[in-house]
């Protein structure tokens, strides 16, 4: 068994390991910070699940090849339900540890809450939350069953809460079916939530049950024992492969116990085709359940109308839109394609970089970039070798018309500026202001609005008024009225119009 070497390093030049949440038979789990988002957004902190299928003690081709189907099973399975109520994933990437070990990742969201498993252990749940938490979980599982993925795996420690505590999201699909099918079941999840159609007990030595048709009540099965332990806060331990017979002696004289019992008792009978067969139905079920928790809450808490359907719930930052496909190979596929990766030594620069964490994560400040190494992140192609000619043509084209657009947005600026101008006694002011000439009204004289004695009359001249010449046309002067020679009481008062030329002496400048 060989672990990553991914302490305090910068993966994809994006993303800061910060610290190592846990490790399974074949993927190590990090909590990362995405140096690229900005420090406000709901995904400033991620979760790396990396793929290591060296944690195998015996890997062989075949079972390296297994593995690396099932990582790309899970990102497709991930994409394929994407929902308010699942982990969505926000990218993925191939890269070399410090070590030099080729690996997979895949981005998923990092929810903070922890798991309900772990809540469960340090607070007792009322009632109404934990319906509140199974309802989030039937609209996920229920809009996988909808897309033909049958999770397999559906516990307490695999659904994740958000911050606030008020959103929890269905994780882990490495081992989900696409479809119902006649196919071998390998084994797979915790026995005390397994139905005993894939639970580890019953798979022998060969870890397979043989060929049978999986269906969506192994999850209905899940579901119910997952629902049990967040009623109860307590592990259906006692009921491992067994239906569940008796709540705990704390609940049984609790207002919905006995309705309650009667849908998970259902619900995790041996025989799938005696269970509740979709999500829908579990949800009907639990209808005298809901009503009598929703009636027995109190009086101050606003009592919502029991839906037909479970609702999920929205957290911020989810968006249905998911990133570019998952695609990977084996590792020796990737060194076959680029044998630099097998054979090149490592020569990684050590670089302290400052680090800000948010208060859920450590903080770690020495970080080591290693997105030389990638052999192909988000964007699809060799990190460590030049983008394909594709690309740099697109990216050629964008900037190219990017530049036409500002000079078609610039030139449109200035044509609009100069038509304002000229359409304005402005435009008249700048051709002449290098030219500016001064006149004297050699007797009283009336100030008119166009060059042509018909014009209306806006103003009354005075002898000796001095007078600034903006524009002239046919003999006519258009003026400013600088000052006038004398008062003229009841007389129009504008100042700027047209004068008739030989009633002005201009003078010599």
């Amino acid at each position: 068994m060989r672990e990553l070497s991914l302490d305090n390093c910068r993966l994809d030049r994006r993303y800061d390991i910060l610290d190592q949440l846990g490790r399974g038979s074949y993927a190590e789990i990090y909590v990362a910070r995405d140096v690229l988002a900005s420090p406000k957004s709901s995904h400033s902190t991620v979760v790396i699940k990396a793929l290591n299928v060296f944690l195998q003690d015996d890997l062989d081709d075949d079972l390296e090849r297994t593995l690396v189907e099932n990582f790309q099973n899970e990102a497709i399975a991930l994409d394929r339900v994407r929902h308010p109520n699942i982990i969505s994933r926000l990218g993925h990437g191939s890269a070399r540890d410090l070590s030099g070990t080729t690996f997979h990742y895949l981005v998923l969201e990092y929810m903070p809450g922890g798991d309900l498993q772990r809540l469960c252990r340090e607070k007792s749940l009322t009632a109404r939350q934990a319906l509140r938490y199974i309802e989030q979980v039937c609209a996920g599982l229920r809009h996988a069953h909808s897309k033909g993925v049958i999770h397999r795996d559906i516990k307490p420690h695999n659904l994740l809460l958000s911050k606030d505590l008020e959103t929890v999201k269905i994780a882990d699909f490495g081992v989900a079916r696409f479809s119902a099918s006649h196919t071998p079941i390998t084994r797979v999840g915790t026995n005390i939530y397994a139905p005993p159609e894939h639970s580890p007990l019953l798979t022998g030595q060969t870890g397979e049950l043989g060929c049978g048709e999986l269906t969506f009540a192994a999850d209905i099965y899940s579901l119910a024992k997952s629902a049990y332990s967040l009623f109860t806060c307590e592990s259906p331990r006692y009921y491992a492969n067994h239906p569940i017979e008796a709540l705990p002696e704390a609940c049984r004289r609790e207002p919905w116990a006995d309705e309650f019992l009667r849908v998970i008792e259902r619900a995790t009978q041996s025989d799938p085709a005696r269970r509740q067969q979709t999500v829908d139905e579990f949800w009907s079920d639990l209808g005298r359940v809901r009503e009598v928790i929703e009636d027995a809450g109190p009086e101050t808490v606003l009592k919502r109308k029991t839906s037909e359907l479970p609702q999920s719930h929205v957290s911020i930052g989810y968006t249905p839109i998911a990133p570019s496909e998952a695609r990977f190979n084996t590792s020796r596929d990737l060194h076959l394609r680029y044998p630099a990766i097998a054979g090149a030594q490592v020569g990684i620069e050590t670089v302290v970089t400052q680090v800000n964490p948010s208060p859920d994560v450590i903080e770690i400040p020495d970080l080591r970039p290693i997105d030389i190494e990638y052999v192909n992140g988000n964007n699809g192609f060799d990190a460590a070798l030049p983008p394909p000619e594709p690309i740099r043509k697109s990216r050629r084209m964008r900037r190219i018309g990017i530049f036409m657009l500002l000079v078609v947005l610039f030139g449109g600026a200035l044509y609009g500026t100069g038509v304002y101008i000229r359409s304005t006694n402005a435009w008249a002011s700048i051709r002449n202001g290098f030219h500016t000439r001064t006149a004297t009204a050699s007797t009283d004289i009336n100030l008119r609005a166009e060059p042509n004695g018909a014009s209306d009359i806006i103003g009354y001249v005075t002898q000796n008024s001095k007078l600034r010449i903006v524009n002239s046309q046919n003999n006519w002067y258009e003026v400013d009225v600088i000052q006038q020679g004398r008062d003229h009481p009841g007389a129009p008062n504008a100042t700027h119009g047209w004068l008739y030329g030989k009633f002005i002496d201009t003078d010599n400048n």
